[in-house]
């Protein structure tokens, strides 16, 4: 049963199941803060937002969610995991302005024999018990068949049971958790298909858990077998190793299935943010959707491929997320690359510039990862202002520093052709290296213009990996000149700076005596 184009509930247990997340605990303001985002701009169709008797915490965010939501027409969408307690649960869910009720059940033979030493015909009147006492409350009454997925595959006259005896009694949604994520797709379809075989005309959710890395793929076959509504959290949190991914489960149902959802994919993004800051747990950057790179292309090759008419993209746009498609810098570039992110900074360099630029670009891969957009400005600035000169290179640096400990500094330097080697200290990185270096240059009968001025910045924004560009001011014979140097390591973009401008006086030094007139 695929029906393409038929609505699916989403039904976000974040607030519930993902706080079974090792090490998350969510505030009753994260918790409120997160409720209204995930009804109010993300659009899920239901949330499960805590269990019922957990702690008073508990209680006062779910009693804010239900006043908040009550205020604004989303109570009815609001859900509280009970349990099998005949009064407790209810009263706790009534005592927060709670409407609905999410009771947890055993659906297997194993779970209900050893954890509540009970055979199914008492556990079946304890359920009765609890879901006529809720109802008489004027609740609405969801019930979990817990490890439905090992009941249904190693003891299905135990879920059987259960459903005949309770398919009657006034329940809305029948909850089919894979609780230890141990199905695969083709065995959810086949067990979900089977139970709406058996009692067609009841509502059916499946609630995956992701251990085998399957839910998503999961939920699918659910949806396919006539699931109507799929269960998942923000960022996968969960037990373990999760829940359903929300995005995942989103796009992959609209894209993949042709199903109609309630969702606002722009919020998606957002949404995961703020979970990731409440909850401490951050997604990695390859997440599907929601990941910091998923949108970005590293290789030159694709780049070269979507310049030439967006041969490297598909359906997933980052549009729909209100993100946008970026082309990574690094070693790994090519011209196109550096040609999509100068047009996306409305810049543009000649063609000898570009090759300048993408050959600094690759080096700079070697010694940073990768090369953010915001460092570009720098690099082109740097390889402008570069006149390519070559008096004096540096082989070799290597710099020590510690606290309270002068630093020092060895390296070896090739000046004209010779090799010189040196060591300096001084109070920092860069004071040792003009130590060292000024012992090379007296050798050359030069001196080190005095530093004017000394500058050091990173893009706005950037991160502590960001490249670093130093700008020194140097007191010359004629007034001022400015030099500067790119790096990863600010120390060495200093050094930079200093040897441009030693290479530039030694060049004009050398110009210089070249045009003296023979005596």
């Amino acid at each position: 049963m695929n029906s393409s184009g038929r609505h699916i509930q989403l039904l976000d247990t974040t607030l519930r199941d993902g706080e079974q997340t090792h090490g998350v605990s969510f505030t009753p303001d994260e918790k409120e803060n997160i409720a209204r985002a995930l009804l109010k701009k993300l659009g899920v169709d239901r949330i499960e937002v805590a269990s019922a008797k957990v702690s008073e915490g508990e209680k006062e965010a779910v009693t804010a969610i239900n006043r908040w939501a009550a205020e604004e027409g989303y109570l009815e969408q609001i859900e509280v995991l009970g349990f099998v307690d005949y009064n407790k649960s209810v009263d706790w869910i009534l005592e927060t302005g709670g409407r609905t009720m999410n009771l947890l059940t055993k659906g297997s033979k194993n779970h209900c024999q050893r954890q509540l030493k009970k055979q199914l015909p008492e556990h079946v009147s304890d359920i009765r018990r609890t879901v006529e006492y809720a109802l008489g409350k004027g609740l609405t009454v969801n019930m979990y068949l817990e490890d439905w997925s090992n009941g249904y595959l190693n003891s299905p006259d135990h879920v059987f049971g259960m459903m005949d005896s309770l398919k009657d009694c006034g329940i809305s949604h029948f909850l089919l958790p894979d609780t230890l994520g141990v199905m695969g797709p083709d065995e959810v379809y086949a067990g979900i298909s089977d139970m709406i075989s058996r009692y067609p005309g009841l509502n059916f959710d499946f609630h995956p858990h992701n251990d085998y890395g399957l839910a998503t793929a999961n939920a699918m076959a659910a949806v396919k077998a006539g699931a109507g509504c799929i269960h998942c959290t923000i960022n996968c949190l969960g037990e373990r190793a999760g829940n359903a991914s929300l995005a995942e489960v989103a796009v992959v149902l609209k894209d993949k299935m042709g199903m109609q959802l309630s969702i606002n994919e722009s919020h998606i993004v957002d949404l995961s943010k703020m979970v990731e800051n409440f909850s401490g747990k951050w997604v990695s950057n390859n997440m599907p959707v929601v990941g910091r790179d998923v949108f970005t292309q590293t290789a030159g090759i694709h780049a070269d491929g979507d310049h030439k008419g967006g041969l490297y993209e598909s359906n997933l746009r980052p549009e729909r997320f209100d993100r946008y498609r970026s082309y990574a810098l690094g070693k790994m570039s090519g011209k196109a690359s550096l040609i999509k992110n100068l047009e996306a900074m409305d810049l543009s360099l000649s063609e000898e510039n570009q090759e300048k630029v993408l050959k600094r670009i690759v080096k700079l891969g070697d010694s940073k990862q990768t090369i953010t957009p915001d460092d570009l400005p720098f690099i082109i600035a740097d390889v402008m202002e570069s006149k390519d000169y070559h008096h004096i290179k540096l082989l070799k640096c290597s710099i020590t520093s510690g606290l309270d400990l002068e630093s020092t500094v060895s390296i070896q330097v090739d000046v004209g052709g010779n090799i010189y080697k040196a060591s300096g200290t001084g109070n920092g990185g860069f004071d040792a290296f003009i130590d060292a270096i000024n012992k090379v240059l007296g050798k050359q009968e030069y001196t080190l213009p005095k530093l004017q001025n000394y500058e050091v910045r990173i893009p706005k924004g950037g991160q502590t990996n960001a490249l670093t560009e130093c700008i020194i001011t140097w007191q010359t014979g004629n007034g001022t000149m400015k030099t500067r140097g790119v790096h990863a390591n600010q120390v060495f973009a200093a050094i930079l700076a200093a040897l441009r401008i030693i290479n530039f006086q030694l060049h004009e030094r050398e110009t210089s005596a070249a045009n003296q007139p023979a005596t």
